[in-house]
Parts: C-alpha cells; structure tokens; sequence
C-alpha cells in the first residue's frame, strides 16, 4: 500500500509540475475537480499526499478548490516566489556521476525553471541520494548575491536561482 501512495505522490508531482497539456493559470493553479474526474484521486487522497510530504511541496488555495507545487515547475508559470537575500551559505545535493559536469559548467537549471538550493547540509545529502552516491555542494550565496544574482525563496524553504557558476562552488569539505 505505501507503494501505491508514494507512486500517486509522484504522479501529482509530475501533474503540477510538467504536465505542459493542462491549462494551468498564471500562478500554476490546477483545478482538483481535474484531478478527482481525469486521475481518479479523492479530495480526501489529496488532502493526505499534502499533509505528509515531507518536503511540503504542495499547496491548496484559500477555498481548496485549487492545488499546485510550490517549485520545481517545468512548465513557465508564477507561483509568487519571494525574492529575498540568502543565507552565506547554501547547499545543493547531487549524485557523484554529476560531480565532474557541474564543476566544470556550474550548477544548470536543465528542464526546470531554478537551480533548487537548501538551507542545510542534512536536506542536500537527501537530494543527492536520489541520484547515486550523494555529493554535497557548498555554495557561496553571499557572494552570489552580492555580485547581483537574484535569490527567490519558496513556500516551504526551498531557495532557488537561475544558475551557480563554478566560481561559487566547492565540494563540502574543502574551502572557497
């Protein structure tokens, strides 16, 4: 059974966040009566898979006829992120694999619209896990920030920017 469950998370993820069918609105807003009549989830399926997302991902809107992910969107919409001014360091976790590509090109969005940066070292390691053997990558965010890089800040924590060039990069462990 929680197979089942972590699978219908991961199908609501791709559904707020990649379906480039749906018509979501500016604010990447999807209709729950959408996924109640097309994806067979219950209201009552949906409120749960929100509750117990360890990573809060998801959000309903104030009359809870409306749910969307808070980042990690491919599709361009506004989900009213804050721009804010960083913490002095933050973190980004990879797998091993990608250690050579990012410290040679930086820290690229890819298909999705931010750069995905924590607060701590803890929730980097996470992220690296689901892509091999984690690596942990301390970033510069001050500097960045003073040298004019935009910082938005998500709902649930998450901190995002377009791009983290090379210069602001090292491994965790070894110094700036």
């Amino acid at each position: 059974m929680k197979s089942n469950k972590i699978n219908r998370g991961k199908l609501l993820a791709y559904l707020l966040r990649h379906d480039k069918k749906y018509p979501f609105d500016e604010h990447g807003w999807r209709e729950i009566s959408d996924l109640t009549t097309h994806y067979g989830y219950t209201v009552e399926e949906l409120r749960e898979i929100v509750a117990t997302n360890n990573k809060q991902r998801f959000e309903f809107s104030d009359d809870m006829t409306r749910i969307r992910a808070r980042q990690g969107h491919s599709v361009r919409v506004d989900v009213e992120l804050e721009e804010m001014l960083p913490p002095d360091v933050l973190y980004h976790g990879t797998g091993e694999q990608s250690l050579a590509s990012i410290m040679e090109q930086g820290i690229i969005k890819g298909n999705r619209l931010y750069v995905h940066l924590s607060e701590t070292i803890e929730t980097a390691v996470n992220v690296g896990k689901r892509h091999g053997k984690p690596v942990v990558l301390v970033i510069d965010a001050r500097r960045m920030a003073e040298d004019g890089h935009t910082f938005l800040r998500s709902r649930n924590g998450v901190w995002l920017t377009d791009y983290v060039a090379v210069k602001y990069l090292r491994v965790n462990g070894s110094d700036f």
